[in-house]
C-alpha cells in the first residue's frame, strides 16, 4: 500500500490536497477531487485511522456493548441477528465495530472509560441490565447511544413490536377456538412489559377471564425454567389448553414435559413460541410463533447512531418499531373443549 506522499507526487498535487479530496472538502475542485480518489483507489491507499481521527475528530468506529445474562453470547439467535444485522449497515456506511466491555488489559474499568480508551464515536446497547450502574453512567454520558429492544429518555430505541406481536398471536389462536390460554412470560424487561401488557389487554377487550395461576415466569432461554412451568401448569385441574412461552428455545422445555406425559402437541395441547428463531421451524411439529425482523431492527439501529452521530443538531430522539410476523406453523391446533 503507498503513502499519501506518494500519492501526492503521483497524483502532481500536495499533500494537503490530497487529505482535503479524501476528506470531501469544498475548497478544492471536483475534478481534482475524482482524479485524487480514483488513484487512491488504485493503488489501494486507505488513510491511517489514528490520523484519519486527528483529522476529522472522528474514528469511525461503533462500540457495541452486548452482555447476556444467560451467557449465550453470539449464540443467543436472536441478537446475534439483529448485530449482524447492525454490522451490515455500520460497514455499508464506512464504520467499524468494537465491542465493549468492562476491562482496559486486565485492569477493570467502567464501560464509558473503555468507550473512550476505543475512541467510539457511539454505541449501540443490547440485551444488558440497564439497572446496572455502569450501563446508567454511559446512558448519562455524552457518548451517542441507541438501545435495542429498551426504552430510555436519554436516546433513540429500536424496538420489536412486541404489542402486535402478542396481539396477532393472540388473534390465531382465539381464532382457533381456545379460551383458556397460559402465558409463561420473561423476566420484568421493557420487553416483556409490553407483551405481558398486550396479553392482559387482549383478555380484557374478549371478555377472557383466566386463572391467575395460568400466568407464570421464566427466564427467556432457560429451558429448565419452562419446563417447571408447564409441569405446574399441566398439573392443574384445570390444564390449559394453549400455552405460550417467552421464546423458541425455552418452548423446548415445555415440549419435553408435554411428551413426558405422552401427550400430543397439538391434538391434546397447543403451544406457541416467539421470535421465529431457525429451530423452530425444524421442530415437529413446526413452532406457530412471531417472527421478528431481526435484519431490520439492527439496520435501523445503525442508520439512527450514524445520524446522530454526524448529524447530532437535526436527528430526533425517537423510538423506531419494526413489525414482526406471524409463522403460522403446526403446534397450535383447533381447541378441545370437550
Amino acid at each position: 500500500m503507498i503513502s499519501m506522499k506518494e500519492l501526492a507526487q503521483h497524483c502532481g498535487v500536495s499533500v494537503a490536497t490530497v487529505s482535503k479530496a479524501l476528506n470531501n472538502q469544498s475548497d478544492i475542485g471536483e475534478n481534482t477531487k475524482l482524479k485524487v480518489k480514483k488513484a487512491a483507489e488504485e493503488f489501494g491507499y486507505y488513510p491511517n485511522a489514528a490520523a484519519r481521527s486527528l483529522k476529522t475528530n472522528k474514528s469511525y468506529n461503533i462500540g457495541v456493548l452486548f452482555i447476556d445474562e444467560a451467557n449465550s453470547g453470539l449464540t443467543h439467535e436472536y441478537f446475534a441477528a439483529v448485530l449482524e444485522g447492525f454490522k451490515v449497515e455500520a460497514e455499508k456506511q464506512g464504520y467499524d465495530i468494537t465491542f465493549i466491555n468492562g476491562q482496559i488489559g486486565k485492569r477493570k474499568v467502567p464501560y464509558s472509560d473503555h468507550c473512550k480508551y476505543r475512541n467510539v464515536d457511539g454505541v449501540v446497547i443490547a440485551c444488558v441490565n440497564f439497572d446496572n450502574p455502569e450501563v446508567i453512567d454511559l446512558l448519562a454520558s455524552k457518548i451517542p447511544v441507541v438501545t435495542v429492544d429498551h426504552i430510555h429518555e436519554n436516546c433513540s430505541s429500536v424496538l420489536s413490536d412486541n404489542i402486535k406481536g402478542i396481539q396477532i398471536l393472540m388473534d390465531y389462536i382465539y381464532e382457533k377456538g381456545h379460551r383458556k390460554i397460559a402465558y409463561i412470560h420473561g423476566q420484568g424487561t421493557t420487553v416483556t412489559k409490553a407483551r405481558l401488557t398486550s396479553f392482559y389487554r387482549f383478555l380484557e377487550s374478549h371478555k377472557l377471564s383466566i386463572p391467575e395461576g395460568y400466568v407464570l415466569e421464566a427466564d427467556y432461554l432457560d429451558v429448565t425454567q419452562a419446563m417447571v412451568c408447564t409441569k405446574e401448569l399441566l398439573d392443574r385441574k384445570d390444564p390449559p389448553t394453549c400455552i405460550l412461552y417467552p421464546d423458541d428455545t425455552a418452548l423446548i422445555g415445555g415440549l419435553n414435559e408435554i411428551r413426558a406425559r405422552d401427550l400430543r402437541v397439538p391434538d391434546d395441547i397447543s403451544i406457541a413460541g416467539y421470535d421465529g428463531s431457525r429451530i423452530s421451524q425444524l421442530l415437529n411439529p413446526r413452532l406457530t410463533t412471531i417472527s421478528q425482523n431481526t435484519a431490520d431492527i439492527g439496520m435501523q439501529a445503525a442508520k439512527k447512531l450514524i445520524s446522530t452521530i454526524e448529524k447530532p443538531k437535526t436527528t430526533f430522539v425517537e423510538q423506531i418499531i419494526v413489525e414482526g410476523e406471524l409463522l403460522e406453523g403446526e403446534s397450535v391446533g383447533n381447541a378441545n373443549i370437550s
